[in-house]
């Protein structure tokens, strides 16, 4: 007796819609987490050097970096904003976040009198996790 014939069968095949959806969505997130990645240190700075001190070590803690400009601009997120401006976005930000690091980074040629009203700024923030970014001296 013969088989029944083949054409009855259909192939098999894969729907491969969701895979390029997953790839889109993969690519859209690197395009923005190289953005978020630029927009940390968006400003060339020669920063002071130092002879001491210790690498910062990766961690998951909340971190905004605070960049001060040789013309004395302070920058948080690539905007420029005054000590009001700051206050308020370090403000909100503690409130959000109970364990949050500031990170500032200035030009070498900033007076701390520039320097000063931003730590003021943390402090009454209540933020006391605040670190320099400096490059070694040889």
């Amino acid at each position: 007796m013969r088989s029944p014939a083949v054409a009855g069968r259909t192939s098999v095949r894969m729907n491969m819609t969701p895979m390029i959806d997953v790839t889109f969505q993969l690519i859209l997130f690197f395009i923005l987490a190289g953005h978020l990645a630029q927009q940390e240190s968006p400003v060339d700075l020669q920063l002071p050097p130092a002879t001491t001190g210790e690498k910062a070590k990766e961690s998951d803690t909340r971190r905004i970096v605070i960049n001060i400009t040789p013309n004395y601009r302070i920058l948080v997120g690539g905007r420029a904003v005054d000590e009001a401006g700051l206050r308020s976005i370090l403000k909100a930000e503690a409130d959000r976040h109970e364990d949050l690091e500031v990170r500032i980074r200035t030009d070498r040629q900033v007076p701390y009198a520039t320097v000063g009203p931003v730590l003021v700024c943390c402090a009454e923030a209540g933020i006391w996790n605040v670190s320099f970014s400096v490059v070694e001296d040889r």
